[in-house]
């Protein structure tokens, strides 16, 4: 059974701060909106007090040539949602299915392979965050550590600083924030970028301001506008992310990758074993 469909919300969403007071108007109507209604310009405009010129801007900025071709979208999308669901298990179980549905829509696999290729090619990684993102950060460092990739993560403020003069072409830096606004993770890759090194943003805001200095900018979803959102956690998005580009990565040369996998964990059993013996 297919559970993932494309869909236009989690765009709106990573452009929000992009859009004027009207735009936001407009874009928390389609975010919060459960029903089928009629979609047109005229009557949206109409419902929304907003013109019909706002409708298109608002669509340009979520990336489409125009309304007609976003509104499509989202009716070819469009899934009327239970509201009468009971119980907290399955309230988080509906929230985590719409972050993976999210995590469908944003994807792109074209970008997942670059980045990959950036991974491969650098000689040195480093991946830095703060806060949840830098537990984060922390995590994508043991994976990929235990397949070959010479990596290390970074969270304290002052080190990122310090680590993005050292940086150079043969580089890859992955900087990790979900407000798209932690200064030091920005910091980190503009400098890392003016000094050659690839850069890499995975964040859940869109802004244009990125393409200045990184090569990819990787879109996560937003909990903010989930109702349920301050009860999952922000790793989660992340971490969805990640496993992707793991499991990409690792699929590029799987035998070797998961030799190097299997032989860190034997290294782990036999550590374990000696320290029982020195009991």
């Amino acid at each position: 059974m297919e559970y993932y469909v494309k869909s236009v919300v989690p765009m709106i969403e990573s452009n929000y701060d992009n859009f004027t007071v009207v735009e936001k108007n407009i874009a928390d109507f389609f975010i919060r909106n459960r029903k089928k209604v009629d979609f047109s310009a005229k009557a949206i405009a109409e419902r929304l007090y907003v013109s019909e010129a706002s409708l298109s801007r608002f669509a340009k900025k979520c990336g489409y040539r125009g309304y007609r071709e976003f509104v499509y979208q989202y009716e070819k999308t469009f899934i009327e949602k239970e509201e009468s669901m009971t119980g907290n298990t399955r309230m988080i179980l509906n929230v985590y299915q719409e972050l993976l549905n999210k995590s469908y829509s944003l994807i792109d696999e074209a970008q997942i392979t670059r980045v990959n290729r950036y991974l491969s090619q650098a000689e040195r990684v480093f991946v830095c965050g703060k806060g949840s993102s830098g537990f984060a950060a922390e995590e994508m460092e043991h994976r990929f550590m235990r397949i070959g990739v010479d990596i290390d993560s970074v969270q304290d403020s002052d080190l990122m600083r310090m680590r993005a003069v050292f940086q150079d072409k043969q580089s890859l830096v992955f900087g990790i924030s979900v407000s798209g606004e932690t200064e030091p993770v920005l910091y980190f890759l503009s400098e890392a970028n003016k000094r050659g090194a690839k850069t890499v943003l995975l964040t859940a805001k869109s802004r244009g301001i990125f393409e200045q200095f990184c090569d990819e900018v990787v879109l996560f979803p937003s909990l903010k506008h989930l109702n349920h959102g301050n009860v999952i956690s922000p790793q989660f998005p992340i971490l969805i992310m990640l496993d992707i580009i793991y499991a990409s990565y690792v699929e590029q040369d799987k035998f070797a990758r998961e030799l190097l996998h299997d032989n860190t964990l034997r290294a782990l059993e036999e550590g374990q074993k000696q320290s029982h013996n020195y009991e």
